[in-house]
């Protein structure tokens, strides 16, 4: 590690150490949170300054004197949120699981990624992955095509960078993508055939709030060879229905 890179983490490091501080001690100046790090006042109020600006902390009632800021509670309320989607779609994932034998997962977009939240494996998924906590690409995987296919053309272009070819079945084109996103709209669900991975078949639908907005997915994945055209007419709607049963859960209801 480079003298730059050892600097960064300690600076993390010591961030860190004055949000553990002010939860301790509720309220605490600069020359208390220099004390407690074992730095000069200059370097804790550069600390303090940058994680003001980050709304992480924030000046208390009285002058001089800092506390927790609002910026934390934004954060934990999205872990909270996911936590939540975890909780309510659990017992949904399993039931999924158990139906079709196949590995199932619950992702969300994270900026220009899929976010894997849980999996859990069916009777015929031997040794899977393990997904949870990973990123995947988002134009590649039956996930990412559902979570892409109801942004505006603004959010889409945000998302999308350069599409990476992982296989021959990869779409690369973002004509072609713009085309199937909108397909996946009309049917209500996404395929990804060979398209991450040779040999990998995986169908996912999209899960709605309480607002009818896309949030997160549930996909069921398993070996081409096995998820054939047959048994995917048999899995798109167990598929769909579990995304509808996690959305209603979480307020959601749709009307003909």
């Amino acid at each position: 590690m480079s003298n730059s890179e050892a600097a960064t983490v300690q600076s993390v490091d010591r961030a860190l150490t004055i949000l553990e501080v002010l939860a301790r001690l509720g309220t605490a100046g600069v020359t208390e949170i220099a004390a407690e790090l074992e730095v000069h006042k200059s370097t804790a109020f550069r600390l303090v300054s940058t994680l003001e600006a980050h709304r992480l902390v924030e000046q208390a009632g009285d002058r001089g004197r800092y506390s927790l800021g609002v910026g934390l509670l934004r954060l934990a309320g999205a872990t909270t949120a996911r936590l939540d989607l975890v909780q309510e779609a659990r017992p949904i994932t399993r039931q999924l699981a158990a139906d079709t034998g196949e590995t199932v997962n619950l992702t969300v977009r994270a900026e220009h990624a899929a976010l894997y939240l849980d999996q859990v494996a069916g009777s015929s998924a031997l040794q899977s992955h393990n997904w949870v906590g990973q990123h995947i690409p988002l134009h590649a995987t039956s996930n990412g095509k559902v979570l892409l296919s109801e942004l505006t053309p603004e959010q889409l272009a945000d998302a999308l960078g350069s599409l990476a070819r992982f296989t021959p079945a990869t779409i690369t084109s973002k004509a072609q993508l713009r085309k199937e996103l909108e397909q996946i709209r009309e049917q209500g669900y996404s395929l990804a055939i060979d398209e991450l991975e040779v040999g990998l078949t995986a169908v996912a639908a999209p899960i709605r709030n309480a607002h009818g907005d896309v949030i997160a997915s549930i996909s069921v994945s398993g070996p081409t060879f096995r998820l054939s055209a047959e048994r995917l007419d048999a899995v798109i709607p167990q598929c769909l229905a579990a995304a509808g049963e996690i959305s209603h859960r979480l307020g959601w209801s749709w009307r003909e």
